[in-house]
């Protein structure tokens, strides 16, 4: 078998190419990478359904736009909390509630009580679902090229304009890669 280099923290960008409707134009932030698999959520799929109808005690919490995003075509029945903590790539102890993943961002416990998190919280998304991928599934999707891989920002989660999130990640990267965020939503209008 051979080792797998971590992914985690980083953005799976959708390449043109990918035909896959569920993750067309998707931003994926990836919370785990590792030779059993690999999860994540697509960070630029809002719902029209608003937190506070399903989480109520984090509606307050949750950045704008407000609502519930698609995390990825798996379990959309449960629900994960994502959220970033200023300084939360400090040493010191993690807020009760909120789980490291990578830098400053993390899971958050959605049975905790919002109060233990709220005064912590530089940003909160709500996503119903999640992407995943079994042991090399994705490696392999990567060699075909189905996805860019490309660092993350703590603002990715809570950009507010999620439409516009796979050009803005495109555009802020280097040499012909930015390129990629011009490329027309039907290229054979051109």
């Amino acid at each position: 078998m051979t080792e797998v280099s971590s992914l985690t923290g980083r953005l799976l960008v959708a390449t043109p190419a990918l035909a896959d409707p569920n993750f067309d134009r998707a931003v994926v932030l990836l919370l785990d990478h590792d030779e059993e698999g690999s999860l994540g959520v697509v960070l630029n799929r809002p719902t029209p359904v608003d937190v506070g109808d399903i989480l109520e005690g984090w509606a307050d919490l949750a950045g704008e736009p407000g609502v519930v995003f698609q995390g990825g075509p798996v379990s959309l029945d449960s629900a994960l909390g994502v959220a970033v903590v200023p300084g939360g790539t400090g040493g010191g102890a993690a807020p009760l509630g909120w789980r490291r993943v990578y830098g400053a961002i993390g899971l958050v416990d959605l049975e905790a009580p919002p109060e233990l998190l709220a005064a912590a919280l530089g940003s909160l998304r709500i996503f119903a679902g999640y992407a995943g991928w079994g042991p090399g599934q994705l490696e392999d999707e990567l060699l075909e090229g189905a996805w860019y891989v490309v660092e993350s920002e703590p603002g990715d989660i809570s950009y507010p304009v999620p439409e516009r999130l796979w050009r803005e990640v495109l555009r802020r990267q280097r040499g012909e890669l930015a390129m990629v965020a011009t490329y027309p939503d039907d290229p054979s209008l051109n």
